[in-house]
């Protein structure tokens, strides 16, 4: 199954940020394997290789230092309050997000699954594998030749797990109790069962000629937040930070859409503490830590087999996480901790610990595994390969500018140009970011007058978006600003 065109690569050249590889043109030659590595709900920031000095993630780490990262790498958003659907209905279709919901409906009545990330790459010639988080109205095993595992969108919760801690004494829920079930349903560590179905298809595919593309989705570190105690052990909530922009309650966080009532935000208490905040990334950590461990297995085994000189790897999530950020806990915003996930491609000719900064989206994965495996792209796919920015060690983005949206009428954001315009059209409250000189996105600057002419134009750029996307919401400027 390995190629001898990898032998014929040129020498990587030294660029800054790390070494710049020459991607091979995989047209004309054999095919690479290809092994997407799928995680749930975690945040840019959840990485150490990425800045994080408090998390441990040495696998990744790993994979961050022998391929290229993309460091601004996006979801858009959801159509509901759980971003995770519309994250993988964008990932597997290749459609934007309203146009995404559109064709899941299809795919609920055995409709366009022709059209799908698995069903095109075994049209290329390619043997597929599944397993863990699925999570999109079709059965798997529609799609893909081999599938072990399936599991539902997150694992059961329980009562005990929400509104704590109320402080140091509350320790009725711990991550590693397995009678509270969660990840522990069906005596086996969610992951670990990911990892074990995953190396199952490795030594499987190790055998046989055809290229193979595996689909492995982790439902962590996605709540509940259960992990071994060993893992659990390793980080103390001690000694973890308060992240700079916590604030007690988020001003509008009922006006759109994550307040109380939302699932996500009622796992700690109203108002928010700094020990609360601290004990959720402890036992968020733990979980990515224990993950990170399993990805690191996978690899392995990859590696075992003689399969990594002919097979690229994408690390991605499907999008990020607050566990405190802004008064925060869930996913349901536009800030970038919740809206930018790890985006890692590894493999042949990529280059060497080279960050890009271009912004991208993580549904890019699809098309760039198309390009990879030489089969075209179809015109319905409206997400773009990465291989030029990853050969180039950087380049402009494929995109003007960066859409997000949550439900059809309570978020909407524009990113472009380093500055970031977010909406509440509920309350016609508009905020407005410098993200080169606040990358927290503390401090709003959208009154300001020197950007009175940025917002304007912003504003106009985001709802030309809306309409090129089949938004259903218009934002009307006569809402927002007065009239000239």
């Amino acid at each position: 199954m390995c190629s001898a065109l990898w032998c014929l690569l040129a020498a990587l050249v030294s660029c800054r940020g790390g070494d710049r590889g020459q991607i091979p043109d995989t047209r004309d030659t054999s095919r690479p394997n290809i092994v997407f590595l799928f995680t749930d709900d975690q945040s840019f920031r959840a990485l150490h290789a990425l800045g994080n000095t408090e998390i441990k993630t040495p696998a990744m780490d790993e994979l961050v230092r022998k391929g290229t990262t993309f460091t601004h790498a996006y979801n858009m958003g959801g159509w509901n309050g759980a971003i995770c659907v519309a994250s993988r209905a964008m990932m597997i279709s290749g459609r934007s997000i309203w146009r995404a919901e559109e064709v899941s409906k299809s795919y609920a009545q055995n409709e366009k699954t022709g059209e799908t990330w698995p069903k095109l790459m075994e049209q290329a010639g390619y043997e597929t594998y599944m397993t863990g988080k699925w999570h999109i109205p079709v059965p798997p095993e529609a799609l893909f030749n081999h599938v072990r595992d399936v599991l539902p969108g997150m694992p059961a919760d329980t009562a005990l797990g929400y509104n704590r801690p109320q402080g140091v004494n509350d320790t009725l829920w711990q991550p590693w109790n397995k009678e509270l079930k969660g990840y522990w349903e069906g005596g086996t560590h969610w992951s670990e069962r990911v990892r074990k179905n995953a190396v199952d298809f490795i030594d499987a595919a190790a055998g046989k000629e055809a290229p193979f593309f595996m689909y492995i989705a982790f439902n962590a570190p996605h709540d509940p937040r259960q992990a071994p105690e060993s893992y659990v052990r390793q980080y103390d909530p001690e000694q973890l930070a308060v992240p700079e922009s916590f604030v007690p309650e988020y001003p509008y966080a009922v006006d759109m859409g994550a307040g109380p009532d939302l699932r996500d935000e009622a796992l700690a208490p109203f108002p928010r503490t700094g020990y609360a905040v601290r004990v959720h990334r402890q036992e968020y950590y733990a979980l990515t830590t224990h993950l990170d461990t399993q990805i690191g297995l996978i690899i392995q085994r990859l590696n075992e087999h003689k399969l990594l000189e002919n097979t690229y790897i994408f690390l991605t999530s499907d999008h990020g996480l607050a566990i405190g950020e802004h008064g925060l806990l869930g996913k349901q915003n536009m800030y970038d901790h919740s809206l930018r996930v790890p985006f890692v491609l590894a493999g042949p000719g990529v280059g060497k610990g080279t960050k890009v900064a271009a912004d991208i989206y993580i549904q890019d994965a699809m098309a760039t595994a198309l390009e990879l495996a030489g089969a075209p792209k179809p015109t319905y796919v409206e997400f773009n390969s990465l291989l030029s920015l990853a050969a180039d060690g950087g380049g402009d983005s494929h995109y003007p500018a960066i859409y997000g949206c949550y439900e059809r009428t309570l978020q909407r954001m524009i990113r472009k140009d380093g500055y970031k315009l977010i909406v509440y059209p509920g309350i016609g409250k508009l905020l407005l970011y410098d993200l080169r000189a606040d990358p927290l996105e503390l401090h709003d600057i959208a009154n300001a007058p020197a950007q009175a002419k940025r917002v304007r134009a912003l504003f106009d750029e985001l709802a030309g978006l809306q309409q090129a996307m089949g938004d259903p919401l218009r934002l009307a400027a006569p809402d927002y600003f007065k009239a000239p």
